[in-house]
Formats: C-alpha cells, structure tokens, sequence
C-alpha cells in the first residue's frame, strides 16, 4: 500500500493569530515585528497584504516601515502561538494519531489507510482547512505525496489556502523546473555552491552525477540527488512522546542566528517543557541530549550522562554544557533540540513542609518547588512564574 503524507502549513501563523485575536487587522497590512530599539527589531511574521508591499521575514523593522508607511506592528506573543499550535495539532488528531509537529506551525500526517474513513484525499484537505478556518479562524495550505519531502514541496507550491497534490510521476513537470533555492533544505549557501557548478534547477540536482554531488557537499549530496528525484523513505515519527522511552522538544527559530543569549533563552523554554512532562508523566531521565540544526541543514546530536532528574534546572544547565562543547562558531543555527531519555520511574515520597524550612533534602525541595510551580501554571497559565533568567534573556519569540 502506498503510504499518503500530508505536510500541513499554517499560513502566515503568527500574524495570522493576531488577527483572529483581534480581527481590526483583517484587510490592512499589519506584521508580528520586534522592538525596534533592541536586536530584535525584525519582522518574524507579516500577513498577505503586508506582503504586497514587499514586507518579508527576517527584514528590518525601519526598513518594512519605508515600504510601507502604514505597516501595523503588534508584539510577539509566545503563549498565544503556542496555545493556537496545541489547538491545531488537536484537530490535526482527530483525522490521524501519526503526526510528527515539524514546527509550531506545521506538521506531517500519516494518513494511509484513512481514505475509507474520510474521502478521498484532497476531501481529506479539505475538510481539515475547513475544520481549522471555522474553530480557529486561521488557514492552512496542504501539500499531499507518498512522502513527507514532497508533501513539504507541494505544501509550498500554493499560499494561501492551496491544495496541492505532488507525487513521484508529478516531479518533472512540478518539482524539476523550479530553482534549486526552492527545494526544502537548501540555504543560501548551498544554493550558491550549486549554481557555482552550473545547477540552477532542482532538475539539474537530479541529472547531476551523484558522485560528483557526494565529493563536493559530502553525505548531504547524495541525500539532495535523492530528494530531488523523489526518494523520501523517511517515517512520520509522532512526537514528542516517541516510545515512552525519551520526551523531546525542538523548535524552529523564527531567523537563523549564533546569539548565545537567545540560545540560552530558547534551550531554557524546551527545558521548562521536557522537564514538565517527565514530571507529569512521573519520569526521571539519565540521558539529556541535544539536537543543533545549523542554517545548511546540517545536524549535531549529542548526549551525556546524569544522574537521574526530572528538574528543568538539570535539564537546562546539562543541555547549556553539551551546546558550549559542540557550537560551530562559524554556521547559523536554524533549529535546537532538547530531550531526556533512559527513563526510569519517579519513586515518590512525602516531604514534610519542615524540611523545605530548615532546608533538609536539597533535591526533594527542588522537586517540590518545581511540582508546585507546574500547578499554578497548569491552573493560572505560563505567564505566572516565569525564571528570572528568561526575562533577563528574553528577546523576541
């Protein structure tokens, strides 16, 4: 049976959450940007109207206001982002439990054999851009394939609101002709050592020699000659909670970046989110590891031993370690992982409100302290307690 992936992307999502928040924004150019007045003073997010004055990600505050004046900025809003993310991988479950959250605003469905259940698949699509438009007043484009490369491609092939199916017989009328630097995990780099080497379609990827590709890019060659002809084998792993065995977050940054205060800031929210469901999940772990995908696609995975935690503080300081021994100075980081594995079951045990006076039990008190802050949180939301640290760090999402 032929697998059926879809990749669904949320359209313009962070400013598109603002507008369902608030909906005085609709029909008028508005953007998420930073303060203009820190680092951070970019554009992360700009809606469609926006967009039609030349406004992109990543652009310069002042610089989206000179091409267009009347340009609307709003705050970044972590917590809202994130809430509409949860809402939508909600929906996305009702139609699948295989999906595997790419980002806060996309994520890959398996849904093969599913077709007898809900029509074929673009009335899958369908019914889950409709789904999504009426409860949370967002849209999506959807790209469907046999694979989860294609499915990102053909995702990408029509914005806002497209369908798009693109399978391995469509690849060289849909897929070959566009430029290489369309290809899902080509930067810029990559797309200017290519055309150094006269490739300048994603089809001259595939006619190339793979030889050739592997003695100039390395193993990354040989794996862009197989995605551009298709070749995608690749399973939809639901996440974070693999096997119950490891939990896991990562997160795509909203710009490629080596500032090591928002990495500190970043490690210290996937932290906060490993260690909270390894609490509530009654785990302790003896392995944090790291994931740093760098702006060429490029992956470092490393790990270390501990002594069994469950505290976001061990979580965080082992993670900060592994990240300062292994960073490559000299590439831009485009996503970062956190994960603790080799789980082992929390043995609980009362603590006496004595020994968090006279400071009995240095690590029982933490784990306390963490439980306790888990409670209001989960009762009164994120934004209660948040570590001095993280407002210290804080810039932008």
């Amino acid at each position: 049976m032929n697998r059926l992936i879809f990749l669904v992307d949320m359209n313009a999502f962070f400013i598109s959450c603002e507008m369902a928040k608030n909906p005085k924004l609709k029909g008028k150019p508005a953007a998420v940007a930073g303060d203009p007045k820190k680092r951070s003073g970019i554009i992360f997010a700009a809606n469609y109207e926006a967009r039609k004055f030349g406004v992109r990600t990543t652009m310069v505050l002042h610089e989206a206001k000179k091409l267009c004046p009347e340009l609307i900025t709003v705050p970044p809003n972590r917590e809202l982002y994130e809430k509409k993310s949860k809402e939508v991988m909600d929906i996305l479950s009702r139609y699948t439990p295989v999906i595997q959250q790419n980002s806060i605003d996309e994520a890959w469905m398996d849904l093969t054999g599913c077709e007898k259940l809900f029509g074929s698949p673009v009335e899958i699509a369908e019914n889950i851009m409709g789904t999504i438009s009426r409860e949370l007043d967002l849209w999506c484009s959807i790209g469907i394939s046999e694979n989860k490369f294609l499915a990102k491609m053909g995702s990408e092939l029509k914005k806002p609101r497209g369908i798009t199916e693109l399978y391995v017989k469509d690849i060289k009328e849909k897929l070959w002709p566009l430029p290489v630097r369309e290809m899902y995990g080509i930067g810029k780099q990559t797309e200017q050592k290519l055309m150094d080497y006269a490739i300048y379609k994603i089809g001259d990827i595939a006619c190339s020699n793979v030889e050739f590709l592997k003695s100039n890019f390395g193993k990354y060659g040989e794996e862009l000659y197989r995605l551009s002809r298709g070749i995608d084998n690749s399973p939809v792993v639901p996440n974070p909670l693999y096997d119950s065995k490891s939990i896991s977050r990562s997160t795509t940054l909203p710009q490629d970046t080596n500032d090591l205060e928002y990495i500190k800031n970043v490690l210290m929210g996937l932290a906060e989110e490993v260690g909270y469901e390894a609490r509530k999940s009654g785990y302790k772990g003896k392995t944090v590891s790291i994931t740093i995908k760098y702006e060429d696609f490029t992956v470092v995975t490393r790990q270390k031993t501990v002594t069994p935690t469950y505290l976001t503080k061990d979580i965080y300081t082992n993670a900060l370690r592994l990240f300062e021994a292994n960073k490559n100075k000299n590439k831009l980081i485009r996503l970062l992982g956190l994960g603790l594995s080799n789980l082992e079951t929390d043995e609980l045990e009362q603590i006496s409100i004595f020994d968090l006076v006279e400071g009995k039990n240095n690590t029982k008190k933490e784990e306390t302290i963490e439980k306790t802050i888990d409670r209001i949180r989960e009762r009164f939301g994120d934004k209660k307690i948040v570590r001095g640290s993280m407002l210290k760090n804080s810039k932008g999402i």
